[in-house]
């Protein structure tokens, strides 16, 4: 008889995407600091016990790291907002995290496109 498999790990990443999409709304809707500019909420990294979450984001216009201090600033206000919308029972607290991701997406697209420049004039 196979053993069953934790329906866990497929709820925390439910959870975690149902975060992502609320968090993106809320801020959009019901933050009203002048720090946060255009924020993308990126990704939520859910720990198992659902104490906290790692809340990825990406700013298209404003300050990086005056945006994450805001947004870690307004934890709290967001955390409650998301308690209201959420079924669970416990709502994680919230840590932003700027998303180097895509940064050093084009920062390698830039290294490739250099290379296949100076490798095109030495052919």
């Amino acid at each position: 008889m196979p053993a069953k498999k934790s329906a866990a790990p497929n709820r925390s990443l439910k959870v975690a995407d149902q975060i992502q999409r609320d968090l993106t709304e809320i801020i959009a809707r019901e933050l009203k600091d002048p720090r946060v500019g255009m924020v993308t909420v990126q990704a939520v990294e859910v720990t198992p016990d659902y104490a906290h979450a790692k809340v990825f984001f990406t700013v298209l216009v404003g300050d990086p790291a005056e945006s994450e201090a805001a947004l870690n600033q307004a934890a709290g206000f967001l955390r409650n907002h998301l308690f209201k919308r959420l079924h669970i029972h416990t709502v994680p607290t919230l840590h932003f995290q700027f998303d180097r991701t895509t940064e050093r997406a084009s920062d390698m697209n830039a290294l490739i496109a250099r290379a296949v420049a100076s490798r095109s004039k030495d052919d």
